[in-house]
């Protein structure tokens, strides 16, 4: 005798994993677009030290200062490039025979947080690492070498007086296992819970150490050493709107836009250090029947 048995659905949405965005402690909000899609700054330089003529100017001179030089002023410009957006529609039916799972305000929470979240970081880590002032060949990184590559970031930021307060240590999972099993580094692990809320795990001489996930960061990604005054990363337009029962749909429709963008000033891409690892492209797998 055949039973039909029967099959119950959850009020229960399987919920992927994501983590939020951490670019706060390596970015800063110095410039503000308001008013503006393109904003200039100015890059002003400064005048050489001479031996004063107490004796009198030198020859050709007419100031016992020294021969008077003219400060350039020139700018650089920054135009906003990132205008995205996304847009869904929910059947009112749909929500009401999920048991509510699918409802809009929660899928817009989702939205950002899986889809939106992990482009704006992703964007903003990529520009970091292109333009860093200081970019070695890429190198296998292992726990024996690892803290050496560390201390080499610290020396270079350091000649290139770059402040030492407020750097930070950004590195993946697996290079942060690297930092635990090496047995030259102690890392000091008690961090306050504000710092904890941006992502810093521990300390390693002086650094704050963050840890991203490797899909947010570009491919063959090492470890980077960055001073947050280097890189602004400004969000223009954040704007999100559920529309209810809007013209042609029973239900809900939610659309979204972000205005974004991340920029390395000229005079302060010394404050990154990134050092990137081998990468080859996985090989695809074989197709069936043996073809590759």
């Amino acid at each position: 005798m055949a039973i039909n048995l029967v099959t119950k659905f959850q009020p229960y949405t399987d919920e992927q994993f994501s983590t939020e965005s951490k670019k706060a402690l390596i970015t800063n909000q110095d410039l503000a677009w308001t008013g503006a899609h393109t904003i200039k700054v100015y890059k002003v330089t400064t005048s050489q030290m001479n031996d004063y003529g107490r004796n009198g100017p030198a020859q050709g001179n007419w100031s016992r200062y020294g021969a008077v030089s003219a400060l350039g002023a020139t700018t650089e410009e920054f135009t906003l490039k990132k205008d995205r957006s996304f847009t869904f529609a929910i059947d009112k039916l749909d929500t009401d025979e999920t048991a509510a799972q699918l409802q809009a305000a929660t899928a817009l929470a989702r939205q950002n947080r899986e889809v939106v979240i992990p482009e704006v970081d992703a964007y903003v880590y990529g520009v970091m690492c292109e333009k860093a002032g200081h970019k070695p060949e890429a190198k296998a990184l292992s726990a024996t070498n690892i803290y050496g590559e560390i201390l080499a970031a610290s020396q270079a930021l350091d000649d290139a007086e770059v402040p030492e307060t407020g750097r930070v240590l950004v590195v993946t999972p697996a290079v942060y296992a690297l930092l635990k099993k090496s047995k030259d580094i102690t890392m000091e692990t008690d961090i306050g819970n504000d710092l904890r809320l941006k992502g810093v795990i521990s300390n390693l001489d002086g650094m704050s150490v963050q840890k991203i996930p490797a899909n947010r960061l570009p491919k063959g990604f090492g470890f980077m050493v960055a001073h947050p005054c280097a890189t602004v990363a400004p969000v223009k337009l954040e704007d999100y709107t559920v529309h209810e029962n809007p013209p042609g749909i029973s239900g809900s429709l939610v659309e979204g836009r972000i205005v974004y963008d991340a920029f390395v000033l000229d005079n302060k891409v010394e404050a990154i250090y990134y050092q990137a690892q081998p990468y080859t492209e996985p090989t695809p797998p074989a197709e069936e029947g043996g073809k590759a």
